[in-house]
């Protein structure tokens, strides 16, 4: 009786203590989907996927420079209490807005699965406390779902739209409408 192949059924967590033979089958998947791109018969969007309290989030992949562990904040003087402070990041200057508190849901104590999202844009330094990162996420046309944008609540402004894929729905926050909001900018008590 033979096993059943871990790759086709999608289940690479069964070669997890096997690290060559995960490393030929993920090298398989990239091949298959660079023969789908090549032949024009994928059409797809891609995200960074994180977690925010309980809503599962994609940012647009141009939105995000890149994710960091939360670093030491100073705090700023007659700030909000959300606007976490500034740390140094590679000799810039870095806001670190708490996401959730700015939003309104309670502040979370600090875990280590938390990152800062740092914010792509030369004008605009700004990173924004996420509770989980959960890498890039692929979307295909047949997994569009508008509707779940105007049910988003208190992110429903900065968002985009939303996906379904594999019983989870991601909304779409976009950072850009973030940081250009008022609710964003005015960060003084």
């Amino acid at each position: 009786m033979s096993t059943p192949n871990p790759v086709i059924a999608g289940d690479l967590q069964a070669l997890a203590a096997q690290p060559f033979e995960l490393l030929y089958a993920l090298e398989n998947r990239l091949r298959a989907a660079r023969l789908d791109i090549a032949a024009g018969q994928t059409q797809s969007w891609t995200g960074l996927g994180f977690r925010l309290g309980e809503h599962w989030l994609v940012a647009p992949r141009e939105d995000v420079r890149e994710v960091i562990t939360l670093p030491k904040v100073t705090r700023v003087p007659g700030a909000k209490p959300w606007l976490l402070g500034v740390a140094n990041v590679r000799g810039n200057l870095l806001p670190v807005t708490d996401l959730a508190q700015m939003l309104g849901y309670p502040r979370q104590a600090e875990h280590r699965d938390q990152r800062v999202l740092v914010f792509n844009s030369e004008r605009i330094p700004a990173g924004v406390l996420v509770d989980e990162v959960a890498g890039y996420r692929q979307f295909a046309p047949s997994d569009q779902r508008h509707e779940l944008a105007r049910s988003g609540g208190e992110l429903e402004p900065y968002l985009l739209g939303g996906f379904a894929r594999e019983g989870r729905n991601w909304l779409v926050l976009s950072l850009y409408k973030l940081t250009a909001s008022q609710a964003f900018t005015v960060a003084g008590a």
